[in-house]
């Protein structure tokens, strides 16, 4: 699911009224009429946005049963990457390579980054998203759970329709709300749309290139640097001071270098770069140096474990081999993890939910933890650390 970047660009965004949610699904709608009315949208527009619009409990549904957040590196990136996604990547970066080019010239992202995404979020196209979209962003705003976020896309898609870019009745996608090939909320669309295919319209859902310009445009606009690296695997010496690992932790790449660390193929990024060594099932894992451009992709999805897997599966498209595995420690069950994320509350720490995901939060939390009890302080938690606490 794309992280839901909150831009502030349509409703009245300091109103109080935009904390608003729960009560009589009616009446949420009234508040939402009246909010889209002061906002300067036309009676008669806003009238017809809603008139088709009702609750969807299976979209709560699919809220709530995000577990496939909760594999490991190598179990998540070996369900989402196949052969048949790398043969059919690289016959769609054949099909497209004008856009491609046009999107390494104009943003300097190489094409295996919104490869990538476009296969991941969409089969390249193939998978949308069947989920009425007005549906979805009202449901999940009048939702008490997280309504901040997707209360803005609302007047955002409100504009779309007014723009004739998105029928309330008809338009449909992902269950939060996002639309098209690479899956973008309507803030974002409104923000970083682009006309790829040059017919007077953004159609994210039929034009491939509409949807991967905007995807690049998305991408510069949160801060991607043009024709800097993402991910890189690397081999760790034995006796590197693991205390350094983690993204919370990053050091020059000449610094790294100094300590030993090296690329498994090719060469490290410019020596003036900064980076962090990512080991994300522990010491005995795979290694990668991550650089700056790394942390963008925390803005299209806040899940370490998706972001880690897209940034590599893009190094593959562009030629990488398949990574090191090693042979690491065993991770921990879902309900361990969930009784690991509690006591290291229980002893203050934040770990960002007690979810039973392994986010960056507990994995910094875990370090800590390490660090005090003296284990090998590289992030990936162990039943021995949970016996330890």
């Amino acid at each position: 699911m794309r992280t839901l970047k909150i831009l502030a660009l349509t409703c009245a965004a300091g109103s109080a009224s935009a904390q608003e949610c729960g009560g009589p699904f009616p009446a949420f709608i009234d508040d939402l009429k009246a909010e889209a009315i002061d906002a300067g949208q036309p009676r008669e527009t806003v009238e017809a946005f809603f008139a088709s619009v009702r609750q969807d409990p299976s979209v709560i549904a699919a809220d709530r049963r995000q577990g496939v957040f909760q594999r490991d590196f190598i179990d998540f990136s070996r369900r989402l990457i196949s052969q048949n996604r790398i043969d059919n990547g690289r016959r769609n970066a054949d099909r497209h390579a004008d856009t491609f080019a046009r999107i390494e010239a104009d943003y300097g992202i190489p094409p295996g980054v919104l490869l990538a995404f476009w296969a991941f979020e969409t089969d390249y196209g193939a998978v949308q998203g069947d989920y009425n979209t007005v549906n979805a962003l009202v449901t999940l705003a009048h939702d008490c759970r997280r309504p901040e976020l997707f209360r803005p896309q609302i007047f955002a898609a409100i504009e779309l329709f007014a723009r004739g870019d998105l029928d309330p009745a008809t338009t449909t996608g992902a269950w939060a709300g996002e639309i098209g090939q690479v899956q973008m909320l309507p803030e974002d669309i409104l923000t970083n749309g682009r006309d790829g295919d040059g017919d007077g319209h953004v159609t994210l859902k039929t034009s491939a290139a509409d949807a991967l310009l905007s995807g690049a445009a998305m991408l510069s606009d949160l801060g991607w640097r043009p024709g800097q690296p993402w991910l890189q695997e690397i081999v760790v010496p034995d006796g590197l001071d693991l205390t350094l690992t983690g993204l919370d932790h990053s050091l020059l790449v000449a610094d790294w270098q100094a300590l030993g660390v090296q690329a498994r193929t090719g060469a490290l990024g410019a020596p003036d770069l900064q980076a962090s060594v990512l080991l994300p099932m522990g010491r005995n894992g795979p290694a990668f140096l991550a650089y700056p451009n790394f942390n963008v992709y925390f803005e299209w999805n806040q899940s370490l474990v998706y972001v880690t897997t897209a940034a590599y599966f893009a190094t593959r498209l562009m030629g990488a081999p398949v990574y090191d595995a090693g042979n690491p420690d065993p991770g921990l069950s879902g309900e361990e993890m969930l009784q690991l994320q509690q006591r290291l509350v229980a002893r203050g720490h934040d770990v960002g939910g007690v979810d039973g995901i392994l986010g960056e939060k507990t994995r910094e939390a875990v370090q800590r933890e390490q660090v005090r009890l003296g284990l090998p302080a590289d992030a990936w938690p162990t039943r021995e650390l949970l016996n330890r606490l």
